[in-house]
């Protein structure tokens, strides 16, 4: 099959079987990436709690590391499917070369953070030597070591942007079994290795990052791709960085207030617990949950990764018709993902923490939160599809307005009010957030329908 077919299906396939051809193999390595997430954490919590609460209070700046990698991605992502909609593949092999560029600064700057700021950060939360020690170990690790995150992530979203979403799955489905398989090995020390508890998960973690890298440069190297990544002749051109970071700044900043949102929720619980066993208890469960909750996320994710070069595809196409359809279908099958989401939360709380070896309190105080929190799933569903077209139309900044109010305007403010009544009333500020930013989303799409979809031809059916 010649390159330009390849590359015509995102203008011309059937759009379900477009969708579903490109969203599925996104949203099992998505589900395969929450899940050995969850499987460290298990492996994490059989060391102690306190091993567990460490590495809860190191994944904030964990998020902000995978923020800049994620978001930077995202934004050559949609520079790259914009311009192959629009013929300009040029300028689309440009947009991927400087992405692997990009990548590799936004490393070094975070070699700097795991050097001087792991410690200082986990010491904002607990003055706990044993936590202290072991978050500072594991946060210190995986950030300098984050090369292989970064020039994965990168790689992965340059092949999603041509309709190439099988390597990007078998990168993804690679790194986990590697993951899953040294997570026991190194911090048990099972087999010939020595037992190295929490460093042993953060060296399991970055190891399978640079398997993955490696296996995902390979390819890009050793096969014919629809972009080329070449640096011959390469020159960094601002014009490229600004029309990559119109969209991937506002992803970065979307990510990184979720980073803010973890660190706010920890330190509401430390401000309102009246004990030290409530604090380090609710801090265990909303850790859990975090990691429990990407396992429904994950796939809606992995949706979006899938719909957002079809509908950037279109975008530059000018097809109005075919990126509305986009829209529509992801919506619907994001929402049907959410409710199943939420069944499993509201009656399967009881197992999810038990895998976690969670005591009788965690449990007690986990099931009400879980069951509260999981109610802003559905309207979840549609404001991540929003943001999905946001994004891909090169509209981040609207993407990144949703976020702020959702977790920094209203998510955080709601949850220290309802925390002065009682800590179970304050995770109805999820939904409550989420509601909130569902409504403001469907203003910003009324606005764009409006005015830049309007200068869209309206095209025949296929």
């Amino acid at each position: 099959m010649s390159e330009s077919i390849k590359l015509n299906k995102m203008g011309t396939k059937a759009m379900f079987p477009l969708i579903m051809s490109m969203s599925l193999p996104a949203m099992f390595s998505m589900l395969i990436q929450a899940l050995y997430n969850i499987v460290d954490s298990i492996f994490v919590s059989q060391i102690s709690s306190d091993a567990l609460n460490a590495v809860s209070l190191a994944y904030p700046l964990q998020m902000v590391m995978f923020s800049f990698s994620i978001g930077t991605a995202i934004g050559v992502n949609s520079l790259i499917a914009r311009q192959l909609g629009a013929k300009r593949f040029d300028e689309a092999n440009s947009a991927a070369t400087h992405g692997i560029v990009l990548a590799v600064f936004s490393w070094l700057l975070f070699v700097l953070v795991g050097i001087f700021f792991s410690d200082t950060f986990i010491s904002l939360f607990t003055d706990d030597s044993v936590i202290l020690e072991y978050g500072t170990q594991y946060l210190s690790i995986v950030l300098m070591a984050s090369f292989g995150c970064m020039v994965s992530i990168m790689c992965e979203k340059t092949l999603q942007a041509t309709g190439n979403m099988i390597v990007p799955m078998l990168t993804q489905l690679l790194g986990a079994v590697v993951n899953i398989i040294l997570d026991p090995l190194l911090i048990h020390g099972y087999w010939i290795f020595p037992r190295l508890e929490v460093v042993g998960a953060a060296l399991a973690t970055v190891i399978a990052q640079i398997i993955s890298m490696l296996f995902i440069v390979l390819i890009l190297i050793t096969r014919k791709q629809a972009v080329k990544i070449s640096f011959r002749k390469f020159r960094i051109r601002l014009s490229v960085i600004k029309n990559i970071y119109i969209v991937g700044f506002p992803a970065i900043i979307m990510q990184c207030i979720g980073s803010v949102m973890v660190s706010g929720i920890n330190a509401i619980i430390s401000a309102f617990a009246s004990t030290i066993a409530i604090r380090e208890a609710y801090i265990n469960v909303f850790g859990i949950y975090f990691k429990l909750q990407s396992f429904v996320f994950m796939p809606v994710f992995g949706l979006s990764q899938g719909t957002s070069p079809i509908i950037g595809y279109n975008f530059g196409a000018k097809n109005k018709k075919r990126m509305f359809s986009a829209l529509k279908l992801g919506l619907i099958i994001a929402a049907i993902i959410m409710t199943l989401g939420l069944l499993l939360f509201q009656f399967a709380s009881p197992f999810l923490l038990s895998l976690f070896e969670a005591d009788e309190l965690t449990v007690e105080l986990g099931v009400s939160a879980f069951r509260i929190i999981s109610l802003c799933f559905v309207p979840a569903a549609v404001g991540i599809s929003f943001s999905t077209l946001f994004q891909a139309v090169g509209k981040g900044v609207r993407s990144m307005l949703l976020s702020i109010m959702r977790q920094l305007i209203v998510l955080l403010p709601a949850a220290f009010i309802l925390a002065q009544f009682s800590l179970e009333s304050m995770w109805f500020a999820f939904p409550i957030a989420e509601i909130f930013a569902l409504v403001v989303a469907v203003l910003f799409f009324i606005n764009l329908v409006k005015k830049d979809f309007k200068k869209l031809d309206a095209p025949a059916a296929d």
